[in-house]
Order: structure tokens, then sequence, then C-alpha cells
């Protein structure tokens, strides 16, 4: 760490993620770029130290290529936010504008942008697709037999379709205004504009060359790349750019996050971050595994307080149900657990969180969808009539070969799996009424397999208060008895991710299938 310096963000070599992950260590022998992944909680932490440190002048940030999830956007503004309201200077670069990169920048006292055209410019308002499958599945021979429990529970349309149902255009409609109107609403009132005349930009696309973002106030001066550096110069109060020191944000973040060890009371952050699936396998939210390092947590007894992190979709039902038992477990020791919403907590993530004491989300987390479905093709087409080859099904039984999905189920077999969709659903949201004090009849009406955003959710009860990871973290710690803030515990990562050395070894000799030790189904409850 220079005596005096910058603080550097360059978001084309870092990557925001739930939990930082070293560089891979192979990308430079094979030709790629070795991408820093700097986890969302170190980089919060890294901007709060540059904030109140001296030989920190200010930050300087190049967004163009910010690859991160919508939350934690989110919740990285925030911080560039509170570091700015600090006295110190954000001054940012723009090449390339994207919807991203411009969300960050727009936090900066000063934005220059370069005079050159050219620049690949997606600055445009957000977008999502729905992919539809009905028609080329029917040409193949594929029946998907859907059966759920919620209109909006659209996780198997996609299947079952040629285009969406009006419930999923609706609440996906939805959910792209209310995100687009969180992101608008504070890039406009950065600049000093109306939200109405900020859209208005994008919808009539006079936002093309560089000098079109000058003129509409969203930078403050358009500088060839010598101009930058003599900016910067100045800013710096040096006279030659090489005398302009500078550390990176990754780097700065492992010099910074050296956790408390005199401590004896922990704060224990769980991230479960992915697909929640069955077994131990490493990838996603795996129960079994899971389960026992939330066992690991509950057992050690410096840990006072846990922080759950939920970046998920959702998935399995029985392993959702492990985890959940295991976080009760945790409050049955008085020990309080927050949750803390990222990019998704929908589905069996809410599920695994409905039950904390309290529940943070940002603005733009997709949260609820508290919905059941199972799914079970039907390819008897496929080998019949483009293979040509026929099955002579020996059962014992009159429905063995029901989940074989050589035929169509039939009603009874139908009814049988509907029964347990409509359980599964019913305990869903018996949950959901236990963990937030609400009717069962008050959850069915905001369920029905809806997703909603932050802000939405918070008005409907599923949610508590918007909030980033760090004031989850920090509820948590003022929980526990006799600490008064933050610098009093440690802050525990759980589970640990690899290092560098690890990743290597894996590569190089292999992972354990996930499915070594799971049986393979045909048939799969999920969310």
């Amino acid at each position: 760490m220079p005596r005096e310096g910058i603080l550097q963000i360059n978001m084309s070599d870092m990557t925001l993620s739930e939990q930082g992950q070293d560089a891979d260590p192979l990308a430079s022998l094979t030709g790629g770029s070795a991408i820093t992944s700097v986890g969302i909680y170190s980089a919060i932490q890294a901007i709060n130290a540059a904030a109140t440190d001296p030989s920190v002048k200010f930050i300087y940030m190049k967004p163009d290529g910010a690859s991160a999830g919508i939350a934690q956007l989110e919740e990285f503004r925030t911080a560039l936010e509170n570091f700015r309201n600090s006295g110190k200077a954000i001054v940012s670069y723009i090449e390339s504008p994207s919807n991203a990169g411009y969300y960050l920048a727009s936090v900066s006292d000063k934005i220059y942008m370069t005079s050159y055209e050219g620049g690949m410019n997606m600055f445009s308002g957000l977008s999502s697709k729905m992919i539809f499958l009905k028609d080329i599945l029917d040409r193949i021979g594929v029946n998907v037999q859907l059966i759920r429990h919620g209109k909006y529970k659209s996780a198997g349309e996609m299947y079952i379709r040629n285009s969406s149902s009006p419930e999923n255009m609706e609440q996906n409609q939805e959910m792209i205004d209310a995100v687009w109107s969180s992101w608008a609403e504070d890039m406009a009132d950065s600049r000093g504009i109306s939200v109405e005349a900020f859209n208005a930009m994008l919808n009539n696309l006079e936002l093309n060359f560089p000098t079109d973002f000058l003129e509409k106030g969203l930078v403050d001066e358009l500088v060839t790349r010598e101009q930058l550096q003599q900016n910067l110069c100045n800013l710096f109060v040096v006279e030659k750019f090489k005398d302009v020191k500078a550390i990176q944000l990754a780097d700065y973040a492992r010099l910074k996050n050296v956790p408390d060890l005199k401590s004896q009371k922990k704060v224990a952050v769980i991230y479960a971050e992915g697909n929640i699936v069955d077994g131990n396998g490493t990838d996603g939210v795996a129960g079994d595994r899971f389960a026992k390092v939330i066992a690991d947590v509950r057992n050690d007894d410096a840990v006072k307080a846990v922080v759950l992190r939920v970046n998920s979709p959702g998935g399995s039902v029985l392993a959702s149900e492990k985890i959940k038992a295991e976080i009760k477990l945790i409050q049955e020791k008085g020990i309080p657990v927050i949750a803390s919403y990222g990019d998704y907590a929908a589905s069996g993530g809410y599920w695994i969180s409905a039950g904390c004491d309290k529940i943070y989300s940002n603005a733009t987390t997709l949260t609820g969808s508290i919905g059941v479905f199972s799914m079970i093709p039907d390819i008897s087409g496929v080998i019949e009539d483009k293979l040509h080859v026929n099955i002579t099904p020996v059962n014992s039984n009159k429905h063995a070969d029901m989940m074989s999905m050589m035929r169509p189920l039939d009603k009874a077999e139908l009814d049988y799996m509907q029964a347990s969709v409509e359980k599964i659903y019913d305990k869903f949201t018996a949950l959901v009424a236990e963990g937030r004090d609400m009717t069962v009849e008050g959850v069915d009406n905001i369920a029905q397999g809806r997703v909603w955003t932050g802000a939405e959710a918070l008005g409907i009860g599923l949610v508590d208060e918007i909030g980033t990871i760090e004031d989850a973290i920090n509820y948590a710690a003022l929980c526990i008895d006799g600490v008064s803030s933050l610098d009093d515990v440690q802050v525990e990562a759980y589970p640990k991710p690899m290092t560098a050395i690890e990743s290597l070894l894996e590569t190089l000799m292999g992972e354990k299938s996930i499915f070594a030790d799971t049986p393979l189904e045909s048939v799969e409850e999920a969310f």
C-alpha cells in the first residue's frame, strides 16, 4: 500500500460475487485472463475502510464490463455512496456505457467519458427473455407432464407452452419494471434530472454518441486518454501520471479484511448460493453438505449470531427441509438467525429462511415464489416414432413403471402426483405463516408461486427491511450481549471458499461425482 494513493476499481478485471474466489491459477497458462472474484461483503468492508483511511485520497472507477448480480450491484453502489458521503470523492471514466456500468458510475462526483466514438453502447434499459420449448418438444415426440400448485408458478412453463401465460407475463413485466424503477430513480437523482426525462432519453434513442451523454447531462466531460491522466494528476496533486499511486480494490480488500482473532464472539455468515439440490455435492446448495455446515456452526460455542445469506432460486424440497431443520436447531439454542437476500431468495430459498428472526432484502431481490411443482417427461414418442424402438414393460405392480418416462401418466397417477404437490404447498404456506406471523389464508393470497421484488415483498410482509448484507451483519452483531459494534466480534464465512491451490488440485485430480451416492430419479419435486 503506498503511503498515499488512489483506490482503483476496474470492473473489467474483477467480478463481484457472494464469496470471493482466488483467480484461476491456470488462466494465464491457457491464454485466458485472470479475473479476480471479490466477495460482496469484502468489497463493502474495503470501501468502508478506505473512507476512513488517510492514505486513500479518492476512488477512481472504470465501471465498463461490470459483472455482478443485480442485488450485488445495488449493495456495491450503496457502499460507494456511503464512501462519497464521508467527504471523499469518486471519479469514474466510461468508454463503453452499459446499464450496470452507468448505474455504478452515476454515484460519482465526476464522470468522465471518452471523446472517441466507436465504443459499444449497451445502455438502453433492462431486458430479460423467456424461452418456450413446447413446439420443438412436440416435433421430437417429448410430452412434459407438469403438476403444480400456483398460477404464477412458471418454472415448468417453458416445456408445456409455446408462449407465456398471462400470469407469467404479468409478474415478469412487473419485476422488470420494479428493478428498473429502482435503478432509474438512483441514476436520475444522482444527475439532478427527472426520472421521466431520464427514461425519455432511452425510449427516444437519444444517447448514441459521447456528445449525446454530455449534452444530456449524464457525464461531466469528454476526454482523451492524455486528458484523463492529466485530470487524475490534478486531483492527486502531482505533475506526472507516473507519480499517481494506486491500489486495486481486490488487493486493498485482502490487506484490510483481516479478522479480529482476539474476539471470542463470532457472527457466522452462511452463504447459501445456487440451486438447492440433494446430496453432498460441491455445486449449489447441497442439502446434506449444508446441513453439516450449519450443524458445525451450531456446535461452535463462539458463534453468538448467524446471518443466512440466501442467493438461490430454490430447488429440492427434501434438501430445503434438511437445511431449515438445522437453522431451527440453531435458534433453539437462543442464537439469533438473520436472513440477508442477494439476487434471489425464491421458492426453496424462501423456504429455508422464512423462519429467521429478521429478514433483510435488497430492493431488487427476487423473492417469494411460494409454490410447488413436479415434472416428468414422457419420451415414448421419441423412442417409438423417431427411433423406432419398441419397449414392453414387465411390472410387478400396476404402477411400477409410472416414473419410467416411457409412457404418459394415467389419471390415477396424475392425481397421486397432484396430491403430493398439494400437501407440500400446504406445508409451505403454513411454515411461511408461522415464520412471518401471518394467517395461512393471507400467505395464500400472496403466494400461488408469484415472484416479488424485495421492495414489493416489504409491503406485503415477506421481508422486514430493505438493507444490504452489511446491514444484516451489523444487526446480528448488535443482537449479541455485550456487543456495541461490529468491532467487538469476528465475522466468519461458511462454507469456506476454495483457495487457488485447492481449485488447481480439483482441476488436476478431478472432483468426486455429486451423483456417486445419490440414486438417479426420473421425477423431482421442486420449487
